[in-house]
C-alpha cells in the first residue's frame, strides 16, 4: 500500500515537472502566434521580399544538407563501425560547432572565405566572390548543422548488429556493396532524421551568416532586419511563419518516423 502511494506521488511529481517544461517551451510560440492577427500574417505571406527569402532560405539549406549527406553519413559510419587512432579527437572536432558561439564560428568562417584568403581568390579566379553569397549561406549552414546528422547517422549505424554485415561478406559482398544494399537502407529512419534535424537547423541559423553574408537575406535576417528598421509588429508575422514552417517539417518527420516503426 505504501509503495502504491510513493508510486503515485512520483507520477505526479513527474507528471507537474514535465508539465512545466512544455509550458516553458510552448508559452512563446503560442503567445507570439497569438498576437498576430490574421490580415498582417497574410500581407506578410502576399510580401514579396518575405517569399522569396524564404524560399532561398530553404532551397539553400535543403541544397547544403544534401551535398553534405555525401561526405556526413560515411564518415557516420567509419564513426560508428570502426576503431581507429585518434577516433575520440576526430568526434570532439565534430561537435565543435555545437559548443561554440555561432557569431564566432560567423568569423572564423569569413576569415576561411574572404577575398584575400586562398580559397577566396581562387573563388574569385573563375569569377566567385564568396561573401555575400549563397554559397556563403551554404557554408555557414552546414558548418552548424552538419554535426546533427553526423551524430543521428552513428547512432543508426552502430545500432546495426555487426553478424549482419559480415555475413554479407561471408556471401561475397563488397564492404561498398554491404554499406549501399544492407547498412544504408536499416539506418534509413535515423539518417533521415539526421537530414531533418540539419535542414531545420540550417534553415533557422542566425548568427554565423549575419556575418558572412547579410545579403541576399535569409529569412532568420530578414526577422532581424525588420525588426531594427521597423520594430517588433513589423518582424513577428516573418517569425511565426518561419516557426508553422520548423514545426510542420518536424510534424512531417515524427509521421514519418511512427509509419516506420509501424512497419
Amino acid at each position: 500500500m505504501c509503495y502504491n502511494k510513493q508510486y503515485n506521488l512520483s507520477k505526479i511529481i513527474f507528471l507537474i515537472a514535465g508539465s512545466l517544461v512544455l509550458l516553458f517551451i510552448l508559452s512563446p510560440i503560442i503567445g507570439m502566434t497569438l498576437s498576430v492577427k490574421a490580415p498582417y500574417l497574410f500581407d506578410t505571406i502576399n510580401d514579396v521580399q518575405v517569399r522569396e527569402t524564404i524560399i532561398r532560405t530553404i532551397i539553400i539549406s535543403f541544397t547544403t544538407t544534401l551535398i553534405a549527406s555525401f561526405f556526413a553519413i560515411p564518415l557516420a559510419y567509419i564513426l560508428a563501425k570502426y576503431t581507429f587512432p585518434l577516433k575520440r579527437i576526430v568526434e570532439t572536432i565534430v561537435d565543435i560547432p555545437i559548443v561554440i558561439p555561432h557569431s564566432a564560428a560567423g568569423i572564423a568562417i569569413l576569415g576561411f572565405i574572404s577575398r584575400d584568403t586562398p580559397l577566396g581568390k581562387l573563388a574569385q579566379s573563375i569569377g566567385l566572390n564568396l561573401v555575400d553569397s549563397p554559397i556563403a549561406i551554404g557554408i555557414a549552414m552546414a558548418f552548424v548543422s552538419v554535426p546533427y546528422l553526423i551524430s543521428c547517422s552513428k547512432d543508426a549505424f552502430a545500432s546495426i548488429p555487426d553478424k549482419i554485415e559480415k555475413a554479407a561478406y561471408t556471401l561475397g559482398a563488397s564492404p561498398l556493396k554491404t554499406f549501399i544494399t544492407i547498412s544504408l537502407p536499416l539506418a534509413k529512419r535515423g539518417i533521415i532524421t539526421g537530414f531533418v534535424m540539419m535542414f531545420a537547423r540550417g534553415m533557422s541559423e542566425f548568427g554565423a551568416i549575419v556575418i558572412v553574408a547579410y545579403h541576399p537575406m535569409t529569412a532568420p535576417v530578414l526577422i532581424f532586419d525588420r525588426f531594427n528598421s521597423f520594430g517588433l509588429e513589423y518582424a513577428k508575422p516573418i517569425a511565426v511563419i518561419l516557426v508553422l514552417i520548423a514545426m510542420m517539417i518536424f510534424f512531417l518527420l515524427r509521421y514519418y518516423q511512427g509509419k516506420i516503426k509501424d512497419r
